[in-house]
C-alpha cells in the first residue's frame, strides 16, 4: 500500500524555479522565499535571504511543512542546519530537461502533494516537438558564456547546455571537465563558433555589454528561460529559437 502524503499548507522556496513553479500551480502554499525569487511578479512573501545565505533562523520561525531546495544552488551546511531545526527539506538534482521534468513532479507532487499541473504537460509537449524539429537540422555550434570578469562558459552537464541541445545548439565546450569553467576571451574569441549565446543572468550581458567582444553573432536571450526549470519552460522553446533565429538572421 502507497504511504499516505504528508499534509503540506506552509513551503518555503530556496530556489527561484520552484519558487514560480508552486506560486503558478498553487497561490497561498508559500510562505517564504528568497531574495533572489523574482517570479511571479507581485509575489508576496516572507523574504529569507539569499540562496547561498539564507536566514535559517527566520525560515525555521516560519515553521513551513516543507523547504524546497537544489544542490547546485543551495549550500549543504545550511540545509544541514534547517533539518537539525526539524525541518523537512526536498533537495531537487536537475542537469537535463528530462530530470527537470521528473524533480518538478517529484517537488509539487511527492512534495507539496498537489495534482500533476497541466502546465508541467504543456512544457513536456514543447519540449518535445523542438526536439523533433531541430533533431534533422545540423547543430549550431556555440559559445555560452555566463560571466565575465573573469570570463566562464557552460562546460559538461549542464542544464542549461541540454536546453540548447534540444534546440539543435552545441555548445563548444560540452566536454569540459569542469562544469563552468573560465577561459581568457583570447581563447574564446578563438574558438569555432556559429554563435554566442549571452544570458542576462547570472550576468546581465546585454546589446552594449559582451557582443563586442565577439567576432560571431550574439544572441540575447532570456536567462529565465535557458536556466529555469518551472513554468517558464512552456514558452522557453519558442522564446530562445526566436532570439537565435534573429541573431542569425533567419526570418
Amino acid at each position: 500500500m502507497e504511504a499516505p502524503r504528508t499534509h503540506v499548507s506552509r513551503v518555503v522556496s530556496l530556489v527561484p524555479s520552484l519558487t514560480e513553479a508552486v506560486a503558478h500551480t498553487a497561490p497561498g502554499l508559500l510562505v517564504g522565499a528568497t531574495d533572489w525569487c523574482t517570479h511571479p511578479e507581485g509575489l508576496e512573501v516572507a523574504r529569507v535571504g539569499g540562496t547561498k545565505n539564507p536566514d535559517t533562523a527566520r525560515i525555521a520561525a516560519l515553521a513551513p511543512d516543507l523547504v524546497l531546495a537544489n544542490e547546485e544552488e543551495n549550500r549543504p551546511a545550511d540545509l544541514a542546519e534547517l533539518r537539525r531545526a526539524g525541518l523537512r527539506v526536498l533537495v531537487t538534482e536537475i542537469r537535463c530537461l528530462d530530470q527537470g521534468f521528473r524533480e518538478l513532479e517529484r517537488a509539487l507532487v511527492d512534495g507539496c502533494g498537489l495534482p500533476r499541473p497541466a502546465w508541467l504537460d504543456d512544457a513536456q509537449a514543447a519540449w518535445r516537438d523542438a526536439r523533433d524539429r531541430w533533431d534533422r537540422v545540423r547543430p549550431l555550434r556555440a559559445i555560452v558564456p555566463i560571466w565575465r570578469k573573469p570570463w566562464m562558459v557552460l562546460g559538461r552537464d549542464t542544464f542549461a547546455g541540454d536546453v540548447l541541445a534540444a534546440l539543435g545548439v552545441e555548445h563548444v565546450h560540452a566536454a569540459h571537465p569542469e562544469r563552468y569553467p573560465r577561459f581568457p576571451l583570447a581563447e574564446l574569441v578563438a574558438e569555432d563558433a556559429d554563435v554566442v549565446v549571452l544570458p542576462d543572468e547570472p550576468y546581465r550581458f546585454t546589446a552594449t555589454d559582451g557582443p563586442e567582444c565577439f567576432p560571431q553573432p550574439a544572441a540575447l536571450v532570456s536567462g529565465r528561460h535557458l536556466t529555469w526549470y518551472g513554468p517558464s519552460l512552456t514558452e522557453a522553446p519558442a522564446v530562445l529559437d526566436a532570439a537565435l533565429r534573429e541573431a542569425l538572421g533567419r526570418r
